[in-house]
């Protein structure tokens, strides 16, 4: 993890994936809208707080902590899941959560009182964490070493227009409808969304994990040297999402407390939140990607800087704004950014593996956000979350600096 690392050297590839393949759009665009629908369910609750907590008769801090609930949920339970789920079929794994999150959502619609919609949560939490211990590996075995990168955008790409379309509009149905509704659209979407995946998605093989078996001469195989370094991206993983959503998931009443805006207006906010991030999955994608060490410090620095200027310029509501959409741009960098990084530093037998791992950091990172964003707003109000934040992102970013020292001496003393 060199910050002076060379462009990826585009003639090296993947086991499975010849280099002379096309490019698998189709596929990735189907894995894209799971994605979408995956991450439109796991957060929507962030934009119908204020309804919910009516609705429910509950502190909107209650219903922050359903983010909680659901990221707990995929901590405890992904890696587990994908050990037991070792020999099924990928692809069919993909449909089968897509089917549990559409039961999850309709619970939640129906559900009579707060304990109820935490226990659906919890379902889609199951689903949740093994799909997202499917997903990159997914993305990853499709093409050579050399288009990672670019492969993971495209796959990710369906969570930054979750935070473009879905979020905002089942955020406006919610105020509009009822929130509900908005579950029961989830539902609907869910189950279309089995089916593209089950008619568009081919299947992949994966390489086996490596053994440690003996040698003839007696010698034992060498331990996958990439688990260190892929550890080290899941610490700072956790810790950028748990600065993320300590502020993100509390959004909605920061912008009514904060910048004075409508109910009404937080969902053409998140929308414009959205495109910024779209921006920034484009950068990542197209620019930072083929060095994603330096992306991923550039991204957390601008991330940090537009987080503190969202904060002190809530009085003059046009920089401020201003300010939330950078923030928007540099956050949608950094998932494709830690995922590409991950991917290239996990070996191809360990992708799998790396990936349910940094999928449960990942959650950690969220749910341990929501709670500590919880218990500060309630302590001391929403305008200190995002302090709580920037505070977070530079622990991160002193950790990633000193990684990318670490792994270098690693990879001078691999090289002697």
């Amino acid at each position: 993890m060199s910050l002076n690392e060379p462009p990826i050297d585009s003639t090296s590839t993947s086991p499975r994936s010849p280099s002379t393949a096309p490019f698998p759009w189709v596929g990735l665009i189907a894995l894209a809208s799971a994605v979408f629908l995956s991450v439109t369910s796991e957060m929507v609750p962030t934009g119908l707080l204020p309804d919910m907590s009516r609705s429910l008769e509950v502190t909107e801090a209650q219903i922050g902590l359903l983010v909680t609930y659901f990221a707990v949920t995929v901590v405890v339970t992904s890696t587990p899941l994908t050990a037991l789920t070792r020999r099924v079929s990928r692809h069919a794994m993909v449909v089968a959560v897509l089917v549990v999150l559409a039961i999850s959502n309709a619970l939640t619609a129906i559900a009579p009182n707060y304990e109820f919609v935490v226990a659906s949560r919890v379902l889609g939490g199951l689903a949740h964490g093994l799909f997202w211990s499917i997903v990159g590996a997914y993305a990853g075995h499709l093409v050579p070493k050399a288009q990672i990168g670019r492969a993971v955008s495209v796959a990710l790409s369906g969570g930054s227009i979750a935070f473009v379309l879905g979020i905002p509009i089942g955020t406006g149905a919610g105020h509009a409808f009822g929130w509900r509704l908005t579950f029961v659209g989830l539902g609907v979407l869910m189950l279309i969304g089995a089916v593209v995946i089950w008619y568009f998605l081919p299947a992949v093989d994966r390489a086996e994990p490596v053994r440690r078996t003996a040698a003839a001469d007696g010698t034992r195989a060498r331990r996958d040297t990439s688990i260190v370094p892929v550890l080290l991206v899941c610490t700072i993983t956790a810790l950028i999402m748990i600065g993320h959503y300590s502020f993100y998931t509390y959004i909605a009443p920061f912008l009514i407390d904060e910048f004075g805006v409508s109910e009404g207006a937080i969902g053409p906010l998140l929308f414009g939140y959205g495109i910024a991030g779209v921006v920034g999955l484009i950068l990542a994608g197209s620019v930072l990607g083929r060095r994603p060490q330096l992306g991923l410090i550039l991204a957390m620095v601008v991330t940090g800087v537009a987080v503190a200027a969202t904060s002190l310029l809530t009085g003059v509501f046009v920089l401020g704004i201003g300010a939330f959409l950078v923030w928007g741009a540099a956050f949608g960098a950094l998932p494709p950014l830690m995922q590409t990084r991950l991917l290239h530093t996990a070996s191809a037998s360990f992708r799998d593996t790396a990936s349910a791992v940094y999928t449960t950091a990942f959650n950690i990172g969220i749910g341990g956000g929501a709670l500590v964003g919880a218990i500060v707003f309630d302590a001391f109000g929403v305008a200190r979350l995002p302090w709580v934040y920037v505070g977070v992102v530079v622990v991160a970013l002193v950790l990633a600096v000193r990684t990318d020292q670490i792994t270098r001496r690693r990879e001078l003393s691999s090289a002697l």
